[in-house]
C-alpha cells in the first residue's frame, strides 16, 4: 500500500511532465511557423504571396489554411474538413480582430485525426488582413506518450511486486521470532520453565529473547526456591508444634519425676514458642512489605544512639557464644531521616545473624560519614562466610545460604529480605562482602538529607 501511494502520485507527475514537454514542444514549432507566414503576408498583401504558402505548405506536407478578415477561408493546404469558402467562428475572428493568437486542438471529422492548432493574426500597421494557421497533427505524440504511461505501469507493477516480495520476507524474518517467543512464553506459562528461546541476532528481537529467558530463569529459581522454602517452613513449623504438643502433653500427665526436669520441659517449650512466634511475624512483616501497608514514621534520628542500643541488645547473645562485640563511632555525625524503631530492627537482625554464624573471634560495628550527605553502618564478622556464587541471592526471599547445615544455624531465609526492604523504604542502600571462611561484611548507607533539606547534628 505504501508502494502504490508513491508510486501513483509519482506515475501522474511524470505523465504530465512528459505530455507537457511534446505538447510545448509541438507548440512552439507551430507557433513559429505560423507567425512567419503571417508575417510575410502582412508585409507584401499580396494574394500571390497567400498562393505562394499554399504551394510550399503542400509541397513541404504543412498542414495550414489561411482566412481574410471576414473570417472566411480563402486558403488551404491539406485540410480538406475547412474547405476554402468556409468560416471560421465569430468568437475567433473577433480574438484575430483583437490580435489575439489562438491555441486549440482540432479533431479532422473527414481523417479522425487530431491537430494542434495556432493561429496568427495578420496585421500591417493597424491595419487587420486575416490569420494564419497551422495545424500540427498530435497522433505521434500520443502514440509516445502512451508508451511512456505503459512503461510507467509496468515499472510501478515489477516495482509492487518486489516490495511485495520484500514485505513476505521481511515479515517472516520478524514473525518468525515472535511465533517462536510466542510458543515459548505459553510453555513457561504452563510451567515448563527450562524452556528456552533460541538468539540468532543482535538486534531489538534478540533482547526480547533474552529478557524471556531470563524470565524463565528468574521463575525456575523462584520456584525452586519457593519450594524449598515451603518444604523449610514446613519443617520449621512442625518440628516446634512437635515440641510443644509433646512437652505439653508430659506436663500436662505429669510424666515428670523432678521439679528441675519440669522446669527444664517448660524452658523448651518457652523457646519452642518464641520461635514460632519469630517465624511467624517474620512472615507477616514480609508480606506487609511486598504489598506496600507496612508504615514507617519519620523523623531526625541520631544513629549513634541506635547503634549503641543495637550493640547493647544483643551483647548477651554474643557473650553466651564467647563472642565480642567492637563498637566504632565516628564523633559530630548528622541526624538521619529516617524511623528509629526499624532502623533498630535492621541493626539487631544483622548483628544477630553475624551472632549465628560466628564460632570464634569478634563481630565489628562501626558507624561513620561517607561523605557530606551519607552515613554508612557496618557489621562485619569472623564467621563461615558466604561462597561467592551465593552473594547475588542472599537477600531474596525465601533463599537459605548453607542449606544442609539450616537446622544447626536456624533461620527461615526471611531476615536478610526485610532488612533490604527496610533499609530501601528509608531511602538507604546495601552491600555485602564476603570470603568463605573468613567472615561477612554489610554495608548500610543512609542519606542525611530529606526534602532538599541537611540535617543538623
Amino acid at each position: 500500500m505504501l508502494f502504490l501511494i508513491v508510486l501513483l502520485p509519482l506515475g501522474f507527475v511524470i505523465d504530465q511532465i512528459f505530455s507537457g514537454f511534446y505538447y510545448r514542444q509541438v507548440q512552439d514549432e507551430i507557433t513559429g511557423l505560423s507567425s512567419r507566414y503571417a508575417q510575410s503576408i502582412a508585409n507584401t498583401r499580396d494574394l500571390m504571396t497567400v498562393n505562394m504558402i499554399e504551394m510550399m505548405a503542400n509541397f513541404s506536407d504543412v498542414k495550414l489554411y489561411i482566412v481574410d478578415a471576414d473570417g472566411r477561408v480563402i486558403a488551404n493546404s491539406g485540410v480538406p474538413s475547412i474547405p476554402e469558402g468556409s468560416f471560421l467562428s465569430k468568437a475567433e475572428t473577433n480574438d484575430l480582430i483583437k490580435g489575439t493568437s489562438i491555441q486549440k486542438e482540432y479533431d479532422d471529422p473527414v481523417s479522425g485525426n487530431r491537430f494542434l492548432v495556432s493561429g496568427t493574426p495578420i496585421f500591417n500597421g493597424n491595419a487587420f488582413y486575416g490569420g494564419v494557421f497551422v495545424l500540427s497533427s498530435i497522433e505521434g505524440i500520443h502514440q509516445s506518450i502512451e508508451k511512456v504511461r505503459n512503461l510507467l505501469i509496468l515499472s510501478g507493477v515489477g516495482a509492487f511486486l518486489l516490495a511485495l516480495g520484500f514485505t513476505v520476507v521481511l515479515s517472516r524474518k520478524l514473525s518468525d521470532p515472535l511465533i517462536q517467543m510466542e510458543r515459548a512464553t505459553r510453555q513457561i506459562a504452563k510451567g515448563d520453565l527450562d524452556t528456552r528461546v533460541k538468539v540468532t541476532s543482535g538486534d531489538e528481537m534478540s533482547y526480547l529473547a533474552r529478557a524471556i529467558n531470563d524470565l524463565a530463569q528468574d521463575l525456575k529459581r523462584y520456584r525452586d526456591t519457593r519450594s524449598e522454602f515451603f518444604a523449610n517452613i514446613s519443617h520449621e513449623l512442625r518440628t516446634p508444634v512437635t515440641y510443644l504438643e509433646g512437652y505439653a502433653k508430659v506436663l500436662k500427665e505429669g510424666l515428670y519425676h523432678t521439679e528441675e526436669e519440669k522446669e527444664q520441659y517448660l524452658e523448651i517449650i518457652d523457646q519452642e514458642s518464641k520461635r514460632l512466634t519469630r517465624l511467624i511475624y517474620d512472615l507477616f512483616e514480609l508480606s506487609k512489605m511486598e504489598e506496600g501497608k507496612v508504615i514507617l514514621n519519620f523523623e531526625w534520628i541520631d544513629l549513634a544512639e541506635i547503634v549503641e542500643n543495637s550493640v547493647q541488645k544483643t551483647s548477651l547473645k554474643a557473650k553466651q557464644k564467647g563472642l565480642r562485640i567492637q563498637l566504632n563511632i565516628q564523633d559530630d555525625l548528622p541526624l538521619v531521616w529516617g524511623d528509629g524503631l526499624r532502623m533498630e530492627q535492621i541493626l539487631i537482625n544483622l548483628i544477630d545473624n553475624a551472632i549465628r554464624y560466628t564460632e570464634q573471634g569478634e563481630i565489628s560495628v562501626q558507624l561513620q560519614g561517607v561523605d557530606r550527605d551519607q552515613v554508612m553502618v557496618s557489621v562485619e564478622d569472623t564467621g563461615i562466610g558466604i561462597p561467592k556464587t551465593e552473594l547475588p541471592f542472599i537477600f531474596e526471599r525465601f533463599y537459605r545460604v548453607e542449606k544442609s547445615r539450616s537446622r544447626q544455624y536456624g533461620g527461615t531465609g526471611l531476615g536478610l529480605a526485610i532488612v533490604k526492604k527496610l533499609v530501601e523504604l528509608q531511602g538507604g542502600s546495601i552491600e555485602v562482602f564476603s570470603q568463605l571462611g573468613k567472615g561477612t561484611r554489610f554495608e548500610i548507607k543512609f542519606p542525611t538529607s530529606s526534602n532538599g533539606k541537611e540535617s543538623t547534628p
